[in-house]
């Protein structure tokens, strides 16, 4: 039976991104994105809610991501979900769902900055 697991974002990062190097050399980029939702409630208000994304990208996508990518940037991310389980001090189980990015383009941009867009490409880990 076939699978799909993809999750595709447009939204802004909620803070600067954050590049790591693993002991294994490879490179993991991890950022939040704001998504917003906007929709009229039955009286015909404005509502918004907020959905934050935990979001990684590794390797060439990472660093892109790290070099390009700032706080309030508005973005496209293309993926998939992951969740990450651990225990903690205590042995309390935890987990966190993440997505883990697969192409990135950015779509607020300046005159003069390049047009950053990231193919699917590697996953060295995740």
């Amino acid at each position: 039976m076939p699978a799909l697991n993809r999750i595709q974002l447009i939204g802004n990062l909620g803070k600067d991104p954050e590049l790591r190097t693993l002991p294994s050399g490879n490179k993991v980029c991890s950022f939040s994105m704001a998504v917003n939702h906007r929709w009229k409630n039955g009286a015909g208000e404005p509502k918004e809610e907020t959905e934050w994304f935990a979001v990684e990208s590794w390797g060439k996508l990472g660093e892109i991501c790290h070099q390009y990518l700032s706080k309030g940037k508005l973005v496209y991310v293309e993926g998939r979900m992951r969740t990450d389980h651990w225990q903690d001090d205590k042995g309390e189980p935890h987990s966190r769902p993440k997505v883990v990015g697969l192409a990135m383009q950015i779509l607020d941009r300046k005159p003069e900055e390049p047009d950053v867009a990231a193919v699917p490409g590697e996953e060295a880990e995740g």
